[in-house]
């Protein structure tokens, strides 16, 4: 146990330092990014405000149906996808993103890059 909960510092440790440079704001907030073993989820964070402005995952509604056999990273492109589209339905063009700790690669990278080309700027 003791690999896994150093590993677990490590991004807690990573996570604390990019949280001090990487805020929230109403004319850009944050996309923080959250995965698990099987899921991945994203939101959408005004931290002046300390609200949500938009959130998906894999477990939501909209795309619970659409992921049938889909590997991990499909399914992370698709959050990705979602969440600028709900973004945008709430005239929001431009934020900052947080990758929560973890490393830009793999799951992280396809949700990042699916929010850039549904028209996130970050």
């Amino acid at each position: 146990m003791a690999s896994s909960s150093k590993k677990y510092e490590g991004r807690e440790r990573r996570k604390l330092r990019i949280r001090k440079r990487v805020t929230g704001t109403p004319e850009r907030p944050r996309i923080t990014v959250f995965r698990s073993a099987k899921h991945i989820y994203a939101q959408v964070v005004d931290d002046t405000q300390g609200a949500t402005l938009a959130y998906v995952s894999t477990l939501s509604k909209d795309l619970r149906g659409q992921l049938g056999e889909a590997t991990k990273v499909d399914a992370a492109k698709k959050v990705g996808a979602l969440l600028a589209e709900m973004c945008r339905s709430k005239n929001i063009t431009k934020v900052v993103f947080d990758r929560n700790g973890y490393q830009f690669h793999g799951r992280i990278k396809a949700l990042a890059q699916a929010a850039r080309e549904a028209g996130l700027d970050f």
